[in-house]
């Protein structure tokens, strides 16, 4: 894809418990970006309960478009082109995102483009602050690790927008994995900073804990390492010895990025990748940045921890590529879209 022409893309994401907007240009530069969290709400439940989080999303919409809008010092003139989450998601939150982009589009006559949101995580490393330096951006072929809540999967990026799975989860996402031990260790929600937290004093050799052997060597499964984790707990009360909390959570964490840095490193060799590119919500953990960021084969490409976790610029950048290459979707779009998007 060359000569791309330039465009501001105004972009929503509600596929959770985050009401977000964002401003980019020319697929790149951030312009603004306003996320409201609802992590303290949904953090007495133990997780997300969908209809508080879609009640929120319609409290929260409105103020965050408007405040993106004056943080840019631009109005919906200025912009070219709106995007917005499709899917994957929680139903509820993703209504309340694409009524209002649906609203926006039909009021200011500009051209609408959904977004896979998984898509949106993979483009969220092609994002610099605008006035900022630019940032060399990734090149292809590129190995796209994508980590999260709900999604552990390897793609093989040949060019923008053009992916080849090469594998997937079986089971837990490595998201949900450390939210499920976190629980299973009395750690707070959400489980991926409790478990980073935890295990900065911990000894990550204590427990062995099981790295999963597949037919496909890129697929994950994280269901057996969180049972080995129970079994552990369960042993340890069974015999009436305290929890070595940090040792656990250090063990558990251990075993998670040596899974995710081998198979990615594997792929990379195997299908000829210039660079590598990791992104979802756990490519914020500290230990899995680091793992990659000290191997010396291939330049990794991992996005500010502002941008790891779910957020509107994501979707503008993805956005704007979809629309600068003519895949702009209709008014009428699937809620929850097939993926990978070729």
């Amino acid at each position: 894809m060359s000569d791309l022409k330039p465009a501001r893309i105004l972009a929503i994401e509600t596929s959770c418990d985050e009401t977000a907007c964002a401003i980019i240009e020319n697929g790149r530069a951030l312009l603004a970006s306003t996320v409201a969290s609802q992590m303290d709400i949904h953090a007495r439940y133990g997780g997300v309960f969908p209809e508080v989080a879609s009640r929120q999303h319609v409290l929260s919409i409105i103020p965050v478009v408007e405040q993106t809008l004056v943080q840019s010092n631009l109005t919906l003139k200025d912009v070219d082109a709106l995007a917005v989450t499709r899917g994957p998601g929680l139903a509820g939150s993703l209504v309340v995102g694409m009524n209002m982009a649906k609203g926006l589009a039909l009021g200011t006559g500009l051209p609408l483009i959904g977004v896979n949101h998984l898509e949106g995580h993979i483009y969220s490393s092609w994002i610099y602050n605008a006035g900022e330096s630019v940032p060399a951006e990734p090149k292809f072929p590129l190995m796209a690790l994508l980590v999260s809540g709900g999604h552990t999967e390897l793609n093989l990026m040949t060019d923008h927008l053009t992916y080849q799975r090469l594998g997937s989860t079986l089971d837990d996402a490595a998201g949900e994995a450390f939210d499920k031990v976190a629980r299973l260790l009395g750690l707070p929600f959400p489980g991926g900073p409790s478990i980073q937290k935890a295990s900065e004093n911990g000894n990550a050799k204590r427990f062995k804990f099981p790295r999963a052997r597949l037919d496909n060597p890129y697929d994950f499964s994280f269901s057996g390492l969180k049972t080995a984790v129970l079994y552990e707990v369960q042993e340890l009360k069974k015999n009436s010895k305290p929890l070595p909390i940090e040792d656990l959570a250090a063990s558990f964490q251990a075993a998670v990025v040596d899974v995710l840095f081998n198979k990615t490193i594997k792929a990379a060799h195997e299908f000829g990748a210039k660079e590598i590119l990791v992104a979802g919500g756990v490519s914020a953990n500290r230990a899995l940045r680091e793992v990659f960021q000290s191997q010396k084969e291939f330049k990794v490409h991992i996005p500010a921890f502002s941008l790891c976790t779910d957020n509107a610029a994501m979707i503008a950048a993805a956005g704007y590529y979809r629309f600068v290459s003519g895949h702009v979707s209709g008014l009428e779009m699937d809620v929850q879209p097939t993926w990978p998007l070729s």
